[in-house]
This record gives C-alpha cells, sequence and structure tokens, in this order.
C-alpha cells in the first residue's frame, strides 16, 4: 500500500498540479499553512492580510482557490496557489464530487499542518476533506449563513435542515475550530450542530486597514446615498431603489448610486437588464465594480445596505473607517457592524418604506449625520483595525499547532 501511495503522489504532483511537485517532498523547516476559499478575488480583499502576516512569522502558506485573474498576484506575495474547481452556483453531485477530491488530493499532497477553510463551500467540502486526510489542526471561518438561511419557502426549509446535519457533521471533528464574525451566526449554528463553546472563537469580520480609509470630510453639494455590495436581492438592492423612487417622488434632492457587479454563480444575483432599465431610467447611477473604495465612500454623504442577513458586512466597516453614517437593517451582521443611534440607523429588512424614511431623517439632518461619522471612526479604531484581526488569527493559529503537537506527544 505504501508503495501505491508513493506511485499515486508522484503521478499527482507531476501531471496534474505542477505547484504540489514543490512541496509534495520538500523538507518542512517550518508550518504549513493552507487557506481553502471559494475565489481568488475574495482571498485577496478579506483574507490577504492575515497570510501575509502569518508568512511574516515564519508559516509557509499556501491558497487552495478558484482562479479567476488574480493568481499571480498572489504568487507575487511569495504564496503558493492551487487551483480546484470551486463553483459558487449550483454545481450538482458532479461538481460536488469535483470540488472535494481536487481539496482532499492537494490537502494528501501538501500535507499541511494547519488548513484555514473559509466561506461555506470550503467548509462543508473541505471539513470532510480534511477529516479524511487527517489533517491536525483545522480553521473553518463561517462567514455568513448564506443564501439557503435567507431564502424563502418549503424547498429553502429542507435545504436548512440538510445544510445543517452537514455542518453538524463536519465539526463533530474535535479537531476543528469555528471563527464566526457575529454572535446571531455562532448561536444558531452552535446549536444546530451541538459545537461545544470552546471551539466557538468570535471575530468580528476581516478587519479594515485605516491608514488606507481614513477619515472624509463631509463633501458639499447634492448628497450621494451610496449602496456598495454585490448586487444581490438578498442584499436588498432592490429596497434600496424602491426608496430612491419614493425619495425623488417626495421631492428629495439626492443622488442614489449602486457600486458592484452582477453575481451569475449566485442564485440571489440580479439580472444585468434590471441594472440597465435603472439606468436608463435615471433611478439610481450604477458605477459597477470599483477598486478605489476610499475614493468612493469620501463623495457619499450616506452609505446604506438594506441586508437580510450577514456574516460582518465589509463596507461598513470601511464606511466607518471613513466617518461615514450608516442606514442598515436590524439582522445578524448589519446590527453588529454599527452601535444603532451612534454611529447609523437600523430599520427592518424588506421594507422599502421604513428605509426611505430613514434615509431622509439623515439626508436632512447634517449635523446630526456628521456626528455619526465621526463616532462611527471612533467605532472602527476601537473594534475594526485589521491589525487586532490579524492578530486574533495569529494567535489562534498558535492555539491550534501547540494543542495538536500536545495531543500528539500524549
Amino acid at each position: 500500500m505504501a508503495g501505491l501511495d508513493r506511485l499515486w503522489r508522484w503521478w499527482r504532483v507531476r501531471h496534474v498540479d505542477p505547484a504540489l511537485a514543490q512541496v509534495a517532498d520538500a523538507p518542512r523547516p517550518a508550518p504549513i499553512l493552507l487557506y481553502v476559499v471559494n475565489v481568488d478575488w475574495f482571498f485577496v480583499s478579506h483574507r490577504l492580510p492575515i497570510a501575509l502576516a502569518a508568512q511574516q512569522l515564519g508559516y509557509r502558506v499556501h491558497v487552495a482557490t478558484g482562479v479567476t485573474g488574480r493568481r499571480a498576484e498572489l504568487e507575487a506575495h511569495g504564496l503558493v496557489v492551487h487551483a480546484i474547481p470551486i463553483d459558487r452556483g449550483a454545481s450538482g453531485p458532479v461538481g460536488a464530487w469535483r470540488m472535494a477530491v481536487a481539496i482532499w488530493q492537494v490537502l494528501r499532497a501538501v500535507r499541511p499542518d494547519l488548513v484555514h477553510l473559509v466561506t461555506i463551500k470550503p467548509v462543508l467540502f473541505g471539513g470532510l476533506a480534511a477529516r479524511l486526510a487527517g489533517i491536525g489542526s483545522v480553521v473553518a471561518a463561517v462567514s455568513g449563513l448564506g443564501y439557503v438561511f435567507v431564502a424563502r419557502g418549503p424547498w429553502a426549509a429542507v435545504r436548512r435542515v440538510l445544510i445543517s446535519a452537514w455542518y453538524r457533521l463536519v465539526f463533530s471533528n474535535r479537531n476543528v475550530v469555528v471563527i464566526f464574525q457575529n454572535t446571531d451566526d455562532r448561536e444558531q449554528l452552535a446549536r444546530a450542530t451541538h459545537l461545544a463553546p470552546a471551539r466557538c472563537e468570535l471575530i468580528r469580520g476581516s478587519g479594515v486597514n485605516l491608514g488606507e480609509y481614513v477619515l472624509q470630510p463631509q463633501p458639499a453639494g447634492v448628497p450621494l446615498v451610496l449602496l456598495a455590495a454585490r448586487l444581490l436581492a438578498d442584499k436588498g438592492v432592490r429596497e434600496f431603489v424602491q426608496a430612491a423612487i419614493m425619495l425623488r417622488r417626495q421631492g428629495c434632492a439626492a443622488r442614489f448610486v449602486l457600486v458592484g457587479d452582477v453575481d451569475p454563480a449566485n442564485p440571489a444575483s440580479l439580472e444585468q437588464s434590471e441594472l440597465d432599465a435603472w439606468s436608463r431610467d435615471q433611478v439610481v447611477e450604477c458605477w459597477g465594480h470599483r477598486s478605489d473604495m476610499p475614493q468612493v465612500l469620501a463623495q457619499a454623504r450616506l452609505v446604506v445596505l438594506p441586508s437580510y442577513r450577514e456574516g460582518m458586512p465589509k463596507v461598513l466597516l470601511e464606511a466607518a473607517a471613513c466617518g461615514r453614517a450608516v442606514v442598515t437593517t436590524d439582522v445578524p451582521g448589519c446590527r453588529d457592524a454599527i452601535e444603532p443611534g451612534v454611529t447609523g440607523v437600523l430599520v427592518p429588512p424588506r421594507d422599502a418604506d421604513a428605509l426611505a424614511r430613514a434615509i431622509r431623517a439623515l439626508l436632512e439632518d447634517e449635523a446630526r449625520c456628521r456626528a455619526m461619522g465621526l463616532a462611527a471612526r471612533a467605532l472602527a479604531e476601537r473594534e475594526f483595525d485589521v491589525r487586532r484581526v490579524v492578530a486574533r488569527h495569529l494567535e489562534l493559529y498558535g492555539r491550534c499547532l501547540a494543542r495538536h503537537s500536545s495531543a500528539r506527544s500524549t
């Protein structure tokens, strides 16, 4: 059997994934940290600072991900990238099997000391693969419960039961520690999976670079109301547009702007034709994807996110760092990103009327808007500094490795 295993490894690393050939038989002077994440651009925007800090601390860092064009950027930082077929849409049983096998093969070849699984499919498929591969230390980051937990209807209820059972199977592995971004997700999933409190960590989001996102003065002129997100129905985009129409009819002089793209891989994605119609009718301005978010936020008087549920929305952390008041929904994740009444206002989800009233009230009270923005910057400095988030992750990595080392020695 050992001979067959060596033959399989030789064939795999030399004929399927050349990156694996660099590490399969290499000496191991430092711990290997492997991230498994759905797509490369998400890793760059949400986890890269942690990976680079781990690298500086001595970890050899690998990233297994769906590749969409950011591979060269990751490799320029010295990270080893393994392309895996993660379909964020409805992949079906064949796609699911391919994904699980690809993750397992990377785990078997790289032999990481620590695996960090990020987002839903990597946690579910990677969690099972890590168990089969005998990985001793696994960190699973639940950055939100996803579309299935906000969808309505009997089929959605059945899917929630099935997904919860799958999470229960993954989390039954005692080597897994789970990071949650808000207390609601932690309590709901821990209750559904019987996850012990000792294996739960609460880290509020991926943080924000306070040197890049700086306090900005309120812009003069016609106020700009901004929603920046993937353009999904469950981000409350349609409610935002409905609120804009109401306020325009009431004579409210403001510009309403959508920043972001549709996401065809997500079942909740809007259609491009819908955006085109809004732009054509001058209901809202559609700016598309922007990589200069500090400059975009500097133009906004008010940032709005009427989402149905989140983990910890990064755009609200960025808005706070730039000193912008927020209108968002009273749902998990969104309410955790603000101090209600101090840095922003909460409204019920799926309620365009309440959203319009809250937006108008803040636009008509410029002094309150400015005060909320200053309080938001203070909140960002106190809670959301990316350096704090990085330090929490590195401390967790150290504890996981030490615990596994202790378990092996006993």
